[in-house]
């Protein structure tokens, strides 16, 4: 796997061959999502797809957030209109739903507005797993 600077990239410890691990790794923001970290999880997504010895991908971020959701800082400065012709977010939308391989979602701590979201064309059902994890309310 390549080095990033968004995630952390792993094989699974023993006895869990054929599973890759991606954690969301920009801890100073609550993981939130921006284009780095989108174009590294495609990136990423798409080598696992190419691995023949991988038959699982686990998507997880920290013990306190999954992900703040989008980087408002990376926006701020930006209209309506640039953000809309850079296509922020779908290079890691679509590599999400395009993986043919089973993506578990790993949630715990804050999964706020865009952090669930990128993981639902594919990681459904989500259930959170953790007393620490918070989706927005929900029965």
């Amino acid at each position: 796997m390549a080095d990033y600077q968004t995630l952390i990239v792993e094989t699974a410890p023993d006895g869990a061959a054929g599973v890759v691990l991606i954690r969301l790794n920009r801890p100073e923001a609550l993981n939130a999502l921006n284009a780095a970290l989108l174009g590294e999880l495609a990136q990423a997504l798409g080598q696992a797809q190419a691995d023949d010895g991988v038959g699982c991908i686990v998507l997880t971020g920290s013990a306190k957030a999954f992900a703040a959701g989008a980087d408002i800082k990376e926006m701020s400065d930006k209209t309506y209109a640039e953000m809309f012709k850079a296509d922020f977010f779908t290079a890691g939308a679509r590599a999400i739903e395009q993986c043919r391989k089973p993506i578990i979602a790993a949630v715990s701590g804050y999964a706020l507005g865009g952090g669930p979201t990128c993981c639902w064309p594919r990681c459904w059902p989500w259930r959170p797993r953790s007393p620490a994890s918070r989706p927005w309310p929900w029965p």
